[in-house]
């Protein structure tokens, strides 16, 4: 019988669900590190919170453990990268505080806009202050929300509950997809910024939204703005933003998170009236609590018994034999999402994935898996080939998967399309041999070539010369041709060109390569060693 050990504190529903499938559950949160060292290799899995550190000794002791699962959407507590090493699935619960996050967040724009907490201080000091605390309205105010994935797209419909003009800055979601969400994309934070009356933020922590808003952000933001941070810590540069306050170019701020936790009685934003806090409570409801609980006690359960994983943050192992199936064709299918992610701007909304001849017959969930994470990965650092899927959905991104028997001229073939704001690209891809990544067409136009190395795509006119031209440009910026590959599509007098060059190209001859006569269209791959 499996044995699984709670850890931190949480909703005894998690026990109740464990020991209903059959699972033997001890409940043991706020034990001592010499405590949890000398049971952590007692158990199949462990459930924790973000109190217990799963990392260095405390691992290492989990000798037996199969499984680990947060209650809730940070890992930051885990060591992922060890535990992938070591085989250890690693899950958390991405939509069971959704609704509660995204309802603080609510709560600190309208006690922002109407200085509910200074308010309360005032009157709790036995004062009656009504002329001192004049808000804001946010009717037919604009409200600019950075990220709209699962919490953010629940604050968009929120504040249009309020009866705000809302505008979305993420890339990552198409035209179509703000359109039914009744929202207005942008192109750039800055643009977002200097329209936003209000700005929340509801995106991860990583190295390209570390300090994303920063010093120039915060003076583009309209004076009298609001700006409210329940996401991460670190996402916002904190002095930069007391300045802002403390001029008073900015309304109010309301934080949640902190770059650093807690931030202890020195933290110059508390100095200032037009700063509101709370510590950290994004997910601190008895609904959120009970349902992360129950969620991640059916998810490791579905682990041990049947090997069923949901909502894993790292990439589980294959079998051996599995492998060896699989790695030529997850190499292909990763080199052709990681192609189409650096020729097509990111606004995807569709994206089709055809199996044919003998990858019709093969697990084809990690290659379209992989397809997304090398897709998605050219613009998001936190993508995997676990969570590619989740990530899609939550942008509203359609995946549609066919599989037929027979591949015409090849056989095996995998071809994808991806639709999105700049139309739509495809490229098909084959084994050679079985063995060696080739790929073979490129929006109906038949060309043959490794998916590695750097390769520069051109669509041009087919008209004499065009060909000269390009590599006359190269030469002169002294790059080297490597392979050169033209194709010409069926009933048009277009043509495509595929360049590797063993050099990376500029920005400046790309961009003379584009001025070319006949030329349509230059776009440029990094697509790696194969």
């Amino acid at each position: 019988m499996p044995r699984v050990w709670i850890a931190d504190k949480m909703s005894e529903r998690a026990v109740e669900v464990f020991r209903a499938r059959g699972i033997e559950v001890d409940y043991r949160p706020g034990l001592s590190v010499e405590e949890k060292l000398a049971i952590a290799g007692d158990y199949d899995g462990i459930a924790v919170r973000s109190a217990t550190r799963l990392t260095g000794p405390l691992l290492d002791a989990a000798r037996r453990v199969k499984v680990i699962g947060r209650a809730g959407i940070g890992v930051d507590n885990i060591d992922v990268e060890t535990c992938s090493r070591r085989g250890i699935v690693v899950m958390n619960t991405p939509f069971g505080n959704t609704i509660t996050t995204a309802e603080l967040a609510i709560a600190h724009i309208v006690a922002a806009a109407r200085r509910i907490p200074q308010a309360s201080a005032s009157m709790r000091a036995g004062k009656w202050e009504k002329s001192r605390f004049m808000g804001k309205e946010l009717t037919g105010k604009t409200a600019g929300v950075i990220g709209a994935g699962n919490i953010g797209a629940i604050v968009c419909d929120r504040l249009r509950g309020l009866h705000m003009r809302v505008l979305v800055y993420d890339p990552f979601i198409s035209d179509e997809r703000a359109a039914a969400m009744g929202v207005t994309k942008v192109e750039s934070v800055e643009e977002l910024a200097e329209q936003a009356d209000v700005l929340t933020i509801h995106v991860p922590l990583v190295e390209a939204t570390r300090n994303l808003i920063n010093a120039d952000i915060l003076a583009r933001m309209k004076k009298g703005a609001i700006l409210v941070n329940c996401a991460r810590g670190g996402i916002v540069d904190e002095a930069a933003l007391y300045e802002a306050c403390k001029s008073g170019h900015l309304f109010a701020a309301a934080l949640d998170v902190y770059a650093q936790e807690p931030p202890g009685p020195d933290y110059p934003l508390l100095e200032l009236e037009n700063v509101s806090f709370t510590p950290h409570i994004g997910a601190s409801t008895t609904e959120a609590q009970e349902n992360v609980a129950v969620q991640i006690a059916e998810q490791m359960a579905d682990y041990l018994l049947t090997g069923t994983v949901r909502n894993a943050v790292n990439v589980p192992s294959l079998s051996e034999e599995e492998q060896r199936q699989l790695a030529p064709y997850l190499l292909l299918a990763e080199r052709m999402g990681r192609f189409i992610g650096q020729t097509m701007r990111p606004g995807y909304s569709r994206i089709t994935v055809h199996f044919a001849g003998q990858a019709a017959n093969i697990n084809r969930k990690p290659l379209i898996n992989g397809m997304l994470q090398g897709l998605l990965s050219q613009s998001m650092e936190e993508v995997n080939a676990v969570n590619a899927g989740m990530l899609a959905r939550d942008r509203g991104i359609e995946i549609v998967e066919s599989a037929s028997e027979t591949a015409e001229n090849f056989a095996t073939l995998i071809r994808l399309e991806v639709e999105g704001d700049e139309g739509s690209r495809c490229v098909s891809g084959t084994l050679f041999d079985e063995t060696r990544p080739r790929l073979v067409s490129f929006d109906t136009c038949e060309v043959e070539i490794a998916p590695a190395g750097n390769l520069i795509f051109i669509q041009n006119e087919d008209r004499p010369g065009v060909i000269a031209a390009i590599g006359g440009i190269l030469a002169e910026a002294g790059i080297n041709i490597g392979d050169f590959r033209l194709g010409r599509r069926a009933d048009t007098s277009n043509a495509v060109a595929l360049v590797q060059v063993d050099t990376p190209p500029s920005e400046a001859v790309l961009k003379q390569l584009a001025a070319l006569p006949n030329v349509l269209m230059v776009r440029y791959a990094e697509l790696g060693d194969l």
